[in-house]
């Protein structure tokens, strides 16, 4: 591994701290849900045990400077210039999209999503009693494109449409080109579009996301941001929804008040804060590590198993392996090595029905638990194979 001046090799045991990922199924190593398996930037530490060390946990105002701090991220490394006045807080991502289903869109409308994508989208649709809508994104030659002829086709038929962007689990940035594209054939048939860009600090060294709502320019755009991802503090409940559309803010405000998704966790400011003001440098290493674990990945597979294809991405920590040439459904491949080799990864089917010849994997991890999971892979496929020929 590269120099760092921060702590990314440490295995940090999780196991007994209601972690989801570690104490919720009795996987030996589970590299699936979207966080981390690293320390936090020591900044972000340092605040919550200081805040913690006040032994009074009550309830919590949104802060100016919590607001100040994305403001100024977002403007220092991506250009994108936002005001108090156009952000709304939210517990959450896909509390805040929940919110705005509800608000902005009626009982049987369709919203449009581009699959494979994360799976929570077609729930929170589905569960709040609206239509899915699916632009399959084209796979050819390892690379995911758009459809824009089949997008404005079923554009015509939806309220609102939601984009992933970076796009999980493809991990796809998308070109500024192709989001005004977007939003020219969202204006072109109303539609109200929601941007997902929990995952856009999270790119290659050196390369940068684009976001939506200066990319496009278009009027009735929401972005929904958090440093949830970025720095490892899901577990906070900490987002913010952004719009220059005051219509569009007057509802959302309303229904994030009354869907009691507007409250700030005690300690969540604090982390968010030292995330924005303390911790950049801290993930500009991170990038760096996750980097080069893709690299490691990449090696693995094209020396020890090249059956399985990893797809060309930039953003994210989260792998998209083809495995086509396996002919076995994803859910076969993921519970077999679930139950066999201990190894939990996503099946692609949850992503989509376009998404069945793949698996995900979370490659966030120390590298020494990254080898563990390939050796794993390797050993659940290898045995897989001699099953499936009969040997």
């Amino acid at each position: 591994m590269k120099n760092t001046d921060y702590d990314f090799e440490s295995v940090i045991d999780r196991h007994n701290t209601n972690c989801v990922k570690w104490d919720y199924f009795d996987d030996e190593l589970p590299m699936w849900v979207a966080d981390m398996d690293f320390k936090v930037a020591p900044a972000i530490e340092n605040a919550v045990l200081k805040r913690a060390m006040h032994p009074i946990y009550g309830y919590t105002i949104v802060s100016d400077e919590l607001f100040e701090s994305y403001i100024n991220w977002w403007d220092r490394r991506y250009g994108f210039k936002m005001y108090r006045e156009d952000m709304l807080y939210s517990i959450g991502v896909m509390p805040s999209i929940s919110s705005m289903i509800r608000c902005l869109t009626d009982i049987g409308d369709g919203i449009l999503i581009q699959s494979p994508v994360y799976h929570v989208f077609y729930h929170v649709i589905e569960e709040n009693n609206r239509k899915v809508v699916e632009n399959e994104l084209v796979y050819e030659n390892g690379r995911y494109n758009i459809d824009f002829d089949d997008l404005d086709k079923k554009l015509s038929k939806v309220k609102m449409m939601i984009v992933c962007n970076p796009h999980n689990p493809i991990g796809k940035i998308w070109s500024r080109e192709e989001l005004a594209k977007i939003g020219y054939l969202c204006s072109k048939y109303d539609v109200i579009l929601v941007s997902d860009e929990i995952h856009c600090d999270l790119t290659d060294p050196d390369i940068r996301y684009n976001p939506f709502e200066i990319s496009s320019g278009y009027e009735k755009a929401v972005t929904c941001l958090s440093p949830s991802k970025s720095f490892n503090i899901a577990g906070f409940k900490s987002s913010i929804v952004h719009t220059k559309n005051t219509e569009l803010f007057e509802k959302i405000r309303t229904q994030l008040h009354i869907d009691n998704s507007d409250s700030c966790n005690v300690f969540a400011a604090s982390a968010v804060i030292a995330a924005y003001n303390e911790s950049e440098e801290w993930l500009n290493q991170l990038k760096e590590v996750l980097f080069e674990n893709k690299q490691i990945v990449k090696e693995y597979l094209e020396k020890e198993l090249p059956v399985i294809k990893l797809v060309d991405c930039d953003a994210t920590y989260l792998l998209w392996l083809d495995c086509s040439a396996l002919n076995a459904p994803s859910k076969v491949l993921s519970e077999f090595l679930r139950t066999n080799h201990g190894l939990f990864l996503s099946a692609g089917i949850d992503f989509g029905q376009n998404g069945d010849n793949f698996l995900r994997m979370n490659i966030a991890c120390p590298q020494i638990l990254l080898k563990d999971g390939l050796e794993r892979l390797k050993a659940g496929i290898t045995a897989l194979s001699y099953i499936n020929n009969g040997l």
